[in-house]
């Protein structure tokens, strides 16, 4: 499996090249966005693939000093889990 980043959005691939499940975000200023979906495929359901775009986002915010603001429900979910997000979170 392998991840990319799209225009506003970053996808994972296959070996074959088919998406798998991606999460989109909306740039918000210069210094934020915000993850309005997280979304896999059902195949691909089942292999913590939400997860892993969600960190995937989470670390393009670190690398560009940016904040999220999750509104996707799983983005949320996963930002509550997981408190070594909140320092990317915004308005917490």
């Amino acid at each position: 499996m392998e991840f990319k980043d799209g225009k506003n959005r970053i996808y994972a691939i296959d070996e074959h090249g088919e998406e798998l499940g991606e999460v989109t975000f909306v740039p918000t200023g210069e210094d934020m966005f915000i993850i309005d979906h997280t979304g896999v495929n059902d195949h691909a359901r089942g292999q913590g693939l939400a997860t892993k775009l969600v960190a995937h986002a989470v670390q393009k915010a670190r690398e560009e000093q940016k904040k999220i603001i999750p509104l996707c429900p799983f983005a949320k979910a996963e930002f509550e889990r997981k408190p070594e997000y909140r320092e990317v979170q915004a308005n917490r």
